[in-house]
């Protein structure tokens, strides 16, 4: 008798998630994912992953033979609006044994530039971290109500091929933002793929996994290594009471934290490919100008 193919259904198949389902597909996995508009479908259909709209039967169907799920999708003021989804097909989920949510460091509130694992209580300050750690609570009810293993990954500030300093610095949008003692810890999308990759096939039990480099740092440094880097002129600094930023940009500069990585360091052997924004940058240059690194 054959081993039927691991199955891994995607919520939210965006930026973290698509190295994931790539890498899946590489390895021989059965990948879907949720879409709710035609581009994205045939997008998502390109790659060679099976699109499901967000209707019933349909889920139905993809959902029976789901192995493992992933979901990115941010809790709103409602909660998290994939759960709801899933409840209605519980019974259905028949093969599920793993459960990863992408959740975010800002379930720790701020603490002022200090160290945080993943023992330290989450008190958020910030409306959506206050919902990320509803939406880990209740996903952590539902996994126990399945006898299926949760992952949860809180991810630091999520930069990459396309969505970096040095893009910023390139389109002309760069800002020096200072205020005393700010620091945000930041995470590559390809460490980000293999972690998850790494907890989704490691049979260990439920936990969580904080996602984050060794390496934090204030946000006008990286802006000034990306220029510098470039060969542009640095951008001046602007400190935050003078800072055009919309309420959203404003609200990251109430919280000033180190996230620890020690755990994904030492339960799934990980070696970060990027531990730092410096160790990055040359591969951020070659792909954001089509340079040689």
């Amino acid at each position: 008798m054959t081993t039927p193919k691991p199955h891994l259904f995607v919520f939210g198949p965006g930026y973290s998630a698509s190295p994931v389902m790539a890498r899946a597909l590489e390895n021989g996995w059965n990948v879907s994912a949720s879409y709710r508009d035609d581009a994205k479908a045939d997008a998502l259909n390109a790659k060679g992953i099976t699109a499901v709209p967000l209707d019933e039967a349909a889920l139905q169907g993809a959902l029976a033979t789901c192995t493992h799920l992933l979901t990115s999708v941010a809790p709103g003021p409602h909660g998290d609006p994939v759960l709801p989804i899933i409840a209605q097909q519980a019974e259905r989920l028949h093969a599920l044994r793993w459960v990863g949510y992408l959740s975010s460091t800002n379930v720790y509130g701020n603490h002022d530039g200090g160290w945080v694992d993943e023992n330290t209580p989450a008190t958020p300050s910030l409306e959506r971290g206050k919902r990320r750690v509803e939406a880990e609570l209740s996903w952590g009810d539902f996994c126990e109500r399945s006898d299926s293993t949760l992952h949860i990954f809180r991810l630091a500030g999520i930069y990459g091929p396309g969505r970096n300093a040095v893009r910023t610095v390139l389109d002309g949008r760069a800002k020096r933002i200072f205020k005393e003692g700010q620091l945000f810890s930041r995470i590559h999308v390809s460490d980000i793929e293999e972690a998850v990759w790494r907890a989704m096939n490691s049979g260990l039990t439920s936990r969580i996994f904080n996602l984050a480099d060794d390496a934090p740092a204030p946000p006008q440094d990286i802006i000034e290594k990306a220029a510098l880097a470039l060969g542009k002129p640095v951008p001046a600094i602007i400190p935050l009471d003078e800072a055009n930023l919309s309420p959203m940009a404003r609200s990251f500069y109430e919280e000033s934290k180190r996230v620890k990585n020690d755990r994904v360091k030492k339960d799934l052997s990980l070696s970060l490919r990027y531990p730092s924004f410096d160790s990055a940058l040359n591969d951020l240059i070659a792909h954001e100008t089509g340079a040689q690194p």
